[in-house]
């Protein structure tokens, strides 16, 4: 389990794929001081086990669904990649609760700069739509950021807005409208759908 509050802005360095799965090798000097086997890392919002580490560096497997359902399987070396250590009982819920299972990957559809913040619009699979909704959660690239507004039309699309830090310290900061983002949306949501759902009487039940 994560907050989505970034630890640490980290770098690609190298990704070597092994018929339908990879060994990620990943930069992080802050997350791999003291990492072990067996540990969880969430790189832009995956949640990774750590396999080997040395020095500021440490490996992880990445398996086809994996690298099937998120933006994984693109990084190419010196690539920039958000990354948290798994959350621990004395950690701050600065963010909100995230697992790091990616749902889907968005797209950047725009991004709007003032002087201190940017507002960018990103569009979300139509299946996910229905659990993005005004002021609520949702990681992008593993962040955890609020939605501004919810649009259906002429593409389902949600807006967010970062701060400076965010801007700074994460890949967000840097992608450009086109590029790709793991999302996962709020597992509350899900929950309450599939609870909601199984509660329904069947057709001519009552």
């Amino acid at each position: 389990m994560f907050t989505g509050i970034i630890e640490e802005l980290g770098e690609a360095v190298r990704l070597d794929r092994h018929g339908d799965s990879a060994v990620l090798t990943v930069r992080g000097p802050r997350v791999a001081a003291d990492a072990q086997h067996g540990d969880s890392i969430a790189v832009n919002g995956v949640c990774l086990t750590v396999v080997t580490t040395s020095g500021d560096t440490f490996t992880v497997d990445v398996m086809k669904e994996t690298l099937d359902r998120t933006t994984l399987g693109t990084l190419a070396p010196g690539d920039p990649v958000n990354l948290e250590r798994a959350a621990t009982l004395a950690t701050r819920l600065g963010g909100h609760l995230v697992q790091g299972h990616v749902d889907g990957v968005g797209t950047i559809l725009a991004r709007v700069a003032t002087d201190r913040w940017h507002e960018v619009r990103i569009g979300v699979p139509a299946e996910l739509a229905r659990y993005v909704v005004p002021k609520g959660s949702i990681a992008v690239d593993g962040i955890s950021l609020t939605v501004v507004s919810v649009a259906d039309e002429p593409t389902p699309a949600f807006t967010v807005h970062l701060i400076p830090t965010t801007l700074a310290l994460t890949t967000l900061g840097r992608k450009e409208p086109g590029a790709a983002v793991n999302l996962e949306v709020d597992v509350m949501a899900k929950y309450v759908e599939r609870l909601l759902t199984a509660a329904r009487p069947a057709a001519g039940e009552r």
